[in-house]
């Protein structure tokens, strides 16, 4: 299994139109400055009221099909 790290901060506004509908793809830089893009609902659970924001490990498998989300901070 493959995993890229990122930071994020997404407020609770721009995360409510991308989950909404107005775009479902997160594009972002990794920490290693390898570009990617992701349907916004796998942050999902990590929302709060401020919105996303943290560290996080997105996990892809050899196909670059996605496979899991931790927040590491």
């Amino acid at each position: 299994m493959q995993s890229i790290i990122l930071d994020l901060y997404i407020p609770a506004d721009e995360y409510v139109r991308l989950y909404q509908g107005s775009a479902r793809t997160v594009h972002a830089r990794s920490r290693d400055g390898r570009t990617i893009q992701f349907p916004a609902m796998i942050l999902r659970q990590f929302l709060t009221h401020e919105g996303i924001q943290g560290t996080f490990e997105i996990q892809f498998d050899e196909n670059h099909k996605f496979s899991g989300v931790r927040r590491l901070r």
